[in-house]
């Protein structure tokens, strides 16, 4: 299945009998591979990518509201809700401008509804990291308003919606491997990636996108590969996998931030299995071949000060409004 994302957005009806209620979950995200192609004229550029899920989590605390009316609150958890956890929370608005607001008042204006949302967002994610945080919490609060009011949208027209916010919410549609291409907006699903271990790693450093993709050199050349990298972990050949795992941002990141060339340095000097920026960065990954492995490169860059470090597993989880696990719905 390619999910492509379109112009057109067909309206459609509220029904009655939607959810009061809805606490669902946002994943990270990280790049195994992202080619950038080509600078478009449009200001974007021409990527591809093989984005993976992981077991990192938001959560959006969801309730319906009167006519008109929309709030957040934004709360921060886990390893963000400590006082120095604070420095990897950056600036998350929690006004008009957040994209989760922003999102689920584009919903209400075009499927006409005249019922609001009370929202809480739950940060675990850290921001500005790469690990597209925003991004799934705007992809998720669409989903779950879409059951609160009790649409009948599809996946596909909530991604199609969702493109207008942002060239990667479409992906968090998908709820497992994915590859993109143009500037993000185009998924095609992709099945059988295994439930890798993986070591998650984020300085107090962050970066701004903009800055990191000016930087960066496009090589058409690495057209293709992300597709040949998803072949071989369908296939489970780590070995050959590996020299393909490739962020084209890298470089300019390693030298916009000195704390992703450190962190990337000291990886690699505890084993990581090749270790990658992910996104924009100024997060940075290894998969891990076991769990004992992902546990044990985690200690050790702990122990040389990295205060911010995640052992997490690549997860699929379906967005799929007939299967809902681990995601709690309770009906008004």
């Amino acid at each position: 299945m390619v999910i492509e994302i379109g112009n057109t957005m067909h309206q459609r009806s509220l029904q009655a009998g939607g959810l009061d209620h809805v606490v669902i979950g946002a994943p990270a995200k990280l790049n195994f591979s992202l080619a950038v192609l080509d600078r478009r004229h449009d200001g974007f550029h021409e990527i591809e990518s093989l984005m993976v899920p992981v077991s990192l989590y938001d959560r959006l605390h969801m309730r319906r509201l009167p006519a008109g009316e929309f709030s957040l609150e934004v709360v921060f958890a886990g390893r963000l809700g400590s006082e120095s956890g604070h420095s990897l929370a950056r600036d998350v608005p929690d006004d008009d401008s957040n994209l989760v607001l922003r999102a689920v008042r584009l919903l209400a204006q075009r499927a006409n509804v005249d019922v609001g949302l009370s929202i809480r967002l739950e940060k675990h994610i850290p921001s500005g990291a790469g690990l597209g945080g925003g991004s799934s919490d705007a992809a998720s609060a669409l989903f779950a308003a879409s059951k609160i009011w009790n649409l009948d949208w599809t996946k596909d027209q909530l991604a199609e919606l969702s493109a207008e916010l942002g060239s990667d919410i479409p992906w968090f549609f998908v709820g497992s491997a994915g590859l993109v291409h143009g500037r993000g907006e185009h998924v095609t699903p992709i099945d059988g990636i295994p439930a890798l271990d993986v070591v998650i790693a984020c300085p107090s450093e962050g970066l701004s996108t903009a800055k990191v993709y000016a930087a960066c050199a496009p090589n058409a050349q690495r057209r293709g590969e992300a597709a040949s990298l998803a072949m071989c972990l369908q296939e489970n050949s780590i070995r050959h996998a590996l020299p393909l795992m490739h962020n084209a941002l890298q470089q300019s990141a390693r030298t916009l931030a000195p704390s992703v060339d450190t962190l990337l340095s000291d990886m690699a000097k505890y084993d990581a299995l090749h270790p990658l920026l992910t996104g924009s960065g100024s997060a940075c990954f290894s998969i891990c071949r076991t769990a004992k492995e992902a546990s044990q490169l985690a200690a050790r860059l702990e122990s040389a000060g990295w205060s911010y470090v995640f052992p997490t597993r690549c997860a699929a989880r379906p967005m799929d409004m007939d299967s809902l696990e681990q995601q709690e719905f309770h009906r008004a």
